[in-house]
Formats: structure tokens, C-alpha cells, sequence
């Protein structure tokens, strides 16, 4: 499968294929045609509480990702999952994250979960 995370704020590339927002909030100071988001599965996004509780510096990114993939598993979010997988299957998926530290985010947890077979 192909995924890959980048941050929002960076210029689309021609080889980026579906590109996937997964952040609950819009990009700060980010216009919307100057992102060329494809979609914006709010429903994958961590939970408010979870996001809150993980930038408060609370827990471990371990923590984080294992309350993560707990809120994956709800049938909204596994049903979204399934598809973007689906997506990832049949070309270039690129997920956007605002986040300062893509590699330790909610989208490369979703980005693992992605590339796994299932």
C-alpha cells in the first residue's frame, strides 16, 4: 500500500494522489485551495478529549497511540478506516496533519493501521 504523512502547510506534489485530512480542526491560516484537501474524514480524527489530554504532554506517545487505535476500532471510525484503506489499495494516499512532529501523531498511527493487510 502506498501512504505517507506530510504537513498540511507543505505545497501539494503532483505524486501525492487522494489527499486526506486528518485533523478535527482546519490548518490555522491555511486557505482551503491552497491545501487541495480531497477529503476530510473528521471521523478518523482522535477524539477532542484524547487530542487535549495527548498535547498536554500527559502520556507517552505509546499511550496515545494505544487509546488511538481504541477509538479506531468504533464502527464509524472502523467503517472510515476500511475505506481509506481501500483508497491506499488502489494508489498514492497522502495524509495532512498540521502537527509539528508528523512521525509522532495521530496520522502515523493511522498511517500504520493503513498499511497494514487486513
Amino acid at each position: 500500500m502506498s501512504v505517507r504523512v506530510r504537513r498540511v502547510y507543505e505545497p501539494p506534489e503532483p505524486d501525492d494522489g487522494l489527499r486526506v485530512l486528518v485533523d478535527r480542526l482546519w490548518p490555522r491560516g491555511l486557505a482551503k485551495d491552497a491545501a487541495r484537501v480531497d477529503e476530510w474524514p473528521k471521523g478518523l480524527t482522535p477524539s477532542t478529549e484524547l487530542r487535549r489530554w495527548y498535547h498536554a504532554g500527559e502520556g507517552s506517545f505509546e499511550e496515545f497511540r494505544e487509546r488511538y487505535e481504541a477509538e479506531l476500532a468504533g464502527e464509524e471510525a472502523a467503517g472510515l478506516l476500511e475505506g481509506l484503506r481501500g483508497s491506499a489499495r488502489a494508489g498514492q494516499v497522502t495524509l495532512l496533519t498540521a502537527s509539528k512532529d508528523p512521525e509522532h501523531s495521530h496520522a502515523a498511527v493511522l498511517a500504520g493501521l493503513l498499511r497494514e493487510e487486513k
